[in-house]
């Protein structure tokens, strides 16, 4: 099994290594963008159908996709970014939360379209997702996000509640009770993304540094261990890798997420599991494991275990703990016991989250400053749509559908200081490990009183 080594979906493509130059010395730009995962590529794209006059610079501390973009599960999802009540506090309210939801529905298909129409193979396949619960409690929380959808202007076609045996004609799970589906996902492999779109920005025009770390950003520069860059536009797309920057200590924190790739399972494994459509897959408890069939015929599994590391520490290039892995393995083991496939690869990524769970795309005219983040792990849509809003905010075309998106120019507040912030999410997961105990025990269809305790402590929806 290999360890780290980023990811598997970066290691498969040879992609898990820098094959551009660092910057070389001082240079001018006049966009300068610091981060190359999906925000900051798909703000130069977006920028370069806006501004195409305009130069644009890419710099990246590792190479691109070395962080969440080439990590993920590869889901493009239509589920909801962000805390609803938070979002909502904006001049259109809860309108602009609906539009938000609405618009990374249509992401599910347009980034896919997009790529194919300019020759990027990204292994994409719409097979939507399934939530699937195995307790009374999980079970009553998929049926209130169905009765929910209403207010989201969605209807039957959108997402429908499926019986226990209406969800094994999709995927045999053992002991599930029920659960629900939705058509809007669409599975990738992320890093032939992340390194196709970098390319289509190259052939662009577009500039990118690897190696290139930022150490300051300040108004009309960047200064790197390379040399700085002279900038009228400054925009920083470091999402989780943003505490290492002067003065964003405490502005996002990256919390991690760790993930399995098996070897490829037999035809006669698969029928025994059926999830021929190969949907996204996700549990209904309060620290679910997430799943999902690559296009090898592999299992990818996911979870999050305690994934706030001290100080806002990052990874060492995706290498999880051996616990970890054994507790992931053991979370396959339960969905599918039958099948017992070997591990290929594991590797951890960080997301970033921000205290109030809200995302952020701001963009200061003043200081010629921006940014973008804050998708707490929901960044393939994410990111796409909040390059659309910076890039139409720093091309200065006012109101337009992506500027009156709930996210644009508002500010999260700043995670407590250390300890507390580390003590907090420690005992936030335990309660929440604790509710599931509680409700795997229990018969009632109540959520246990240590989730909603650890909602409350934590801010999260």
């Amino acid at each position: 099994m290999l360890n780290g080594n980023a990811s598997f979906h970066l290691h498969t493509i040879g992609a898990n290594a820098a094959s551009r130059p660092a910057l070389g010395g001082n240079i001018d730009t006049d966009i300068c963008i610091v981060g190359a995962g999906f925000t900051g590529l798909w703000t130069a794209w977006w920028l370069r159908q806006t501004c195409p006059e305009r130069s644009i610079t890419l710099i990246e501390a590792e190479h691109v996709g070395f962080g969440a973009s080439g990590r993920n599960m590869g889901w493009i999802s239509g589920k909801p970014i962000g805390h609803r009540g938070r979002l909502a506090q904006n001049p259109r309210g809860d309108a602009a939360v609906v539009d938000l939801r609405r618009a990374c529905i249509e992401a599910v298909t347009e980034i896919p379209d997009l790529m194919r129409q300019h020759g990027v193979e990204i292994d994409a396949h719409h097979g939507g997702y399934l939530q699937f619960a195995r307790t009374p409690a999980g079970l009553a929380r998929a049926h209130a996000t169905v009765a929910d959808r209403e207010s989201w202007g969605l209807g039957e076609a959108d997402l429908r509640y499926l019986s226990a045996d209406a969800l094994r004609e999709h995927i045999r799970i053992d002991g599930v009770l029920g659960g629900l589906y939705s058509p809007h996902c669409t599975r990738i492999q992320p890093a032939k993304l992340a390194v196709g779109l970098a390319g289509l920005l190259e052939a662009r025009g577009v500039t990118i540094f690897e190696k290139t770390p930022a150490l300051n950003i300040a108004p009309g520069r960047v200064t790197t261990a390379h040399g700085t860059i002279r900038a009228k536009v400054v925009l920083r797309a470091t999402e989780a890798y943003s505490p290492a920057l002067p003065g964003h200590r405490r502005a996002i924190i990256p919390m991690r997420s760790s993930i399995l790739a098996t070897e490829p399972l037999s035809a006669a494994e698969w029928d025994s599991i059926g999830w021929q459509n190969a949907e996204g897959l996700y549990g209904a408890e309060h620290a679910p494991f997430f799943a999902t069939r690559s296009e090898d015929g592999r299992i990818l599994i996911a979870g999050r275990g305690f994934p706030y590391r001290y100080g806002s520490a990052f990874d060492q290039n995706g290498r999880i703990d051996t616990p970890v892995v054994g507790a992931l393995e053991q979370g396959l083991a339960t969905l599918f016991p039958a099948v017992r496939p070997r591990i290929a690869h594991a590797w951890c990524g960080i997301f970033g989250v921000p205290r109030d769970w809200a995302p952020a795309v701001s963009f200061d005219v003043a200081t010629g400053i921006g940014s973008a983040g804050g998708y707490a792990g929901q960044g393939l849509a994410g990111a796409y749509l909040a390059g659309h809003t910076l890039a139409d905010l720093v091309a200065g075309r006012g109101e337009t559908r992506w500027t009156r998106l709930p996210w644009t120019n508002r500010r999260s507040p700043d995670w407590e200081p250390e300890p507390l912030r580390w003590l907090g999410a420690r005992v936030s997961y335990h309660l929440f490990r604790a509710a599931d105990r509680s409700e795997q025990r229990s018969l009632t269809p109540k959520t246990s009183r240590f989730a909603r305790f650890s909602r409350w402590l934590s801010g999260r929806p």
